[in-house]
């Protein structure tokens, strides 16, 4: 697998998941595949499928490197969260379930969530959790968790963007339905709107600072504050990257090496 995820527990707090990247080379053409548009292939391969992956053409290949190059100045803020989005998604797949994730964004500084998850009942015709996701690549992690992450799911919980939750849902809803024809896509849409059906996902770069046990569950300290409930609610997951902005550097380059070697320019 392209990423080693080890499972982790904070008692009641939370649970989830600590990532470490096992073969870059790897990681760096799915992202690449991401970024040209190919995640359906990407996907496939971590299902288990062994297919060839398509081609892009030189027109694809420079919109994706220019997607991945910062201008003169340009603070990586914007291209670090997006690859770490990609990164968040591949993730996700290396958990089977029964489940349908969202596709990844294709467009830096996108609105709207992060990712999103449906997890079903065994049949596959139930939603049982929507699960969304607060990916963030950052070099301050606990300021980011607070400030940032645990208003934007207290929001959430107070009722706030069900609007957009909706939306979301109901466009990962329409292909479903389609296939399973027994698919209630209408109450599945209105279960999700219920605020246990909402679970949570918040995945994070650290440091030296929170890299043990009990580092990392103070990192997390608050997420049974900010959604309250089982604790099946709250996932935390993390990456250890110690020289975070420098880490990603290499990576866009690397991304962008195996973007020239699909376009085969």
């Amino acid at each position: 697998m392209t990423l080693t995820i080890i499972p982790i527990e904070h008692r009641k707090l939370c649970h989830g998941w600590a990532w470490a990247v096992d073969d870059e080379d790897v990681l760096a053409e799915r992202v690449a595949r991401i970024v040209l548009g190919q995640y359906r292939h990407v996907a496939k391969i971590l299902s288990g499928a062994g297919v060839p992956g398509p081609v892009a053409n030189a027109e694809q290949a420079r919109a994706a490197i220019r997607q991945l190059t910062l201008a003169d100045g340009e603070d990586p803020w914007h291209r670090d969260g997006w690859m770490f989005q990609a990164i968040s998604w591949i993730a996700a797949h290396q958990r089977p379930s029964a489940s349908l994730t969202r596709m990844p964004h294709i467009r830096k500084a996108e609105k709207g969530f992060d990712g999103m998850q449906l997890e079903l009942d065994e049949d596959g015709t139930e939603v049982i959790a929507v699960v969304i996701f607060e990916d963030k690549a950052t070099d301050r992690p606990r300021d980011t968790i607070r400030d940032d992450v645990w208003p934007g799911i207290a929001a959430l919980e107070r009722g706030e963007r069900l609007n957009e939750l909706s939306q979301e849902v109901s466009g990962m809803l329409d292909a479903r339905a389609a296939a399973v024809p027994e698919f209630d896509i209408d109450t599945a849409i209105a279960n999700t709107i219920w605020k246990d059906a909402r679970r949570y996902r918040v995945s994070i770069t650290i440091g030296d600072t929170h890299n043990n046990e009990n580092a990392r569950a103070r990192l997390f300290s608050g997420f049974d504050g900010a959604a309250v409930g089982a604790v099946e609610r709250r996932r935390a997951d993390t990456i250890y990257l110690p020289a975070m902005r420098d880490w990603m550097n290499g990576f866009a380059e690397r991304v962008i090496e195996k973007i020239e070697a699909v376009a085969n320019v």
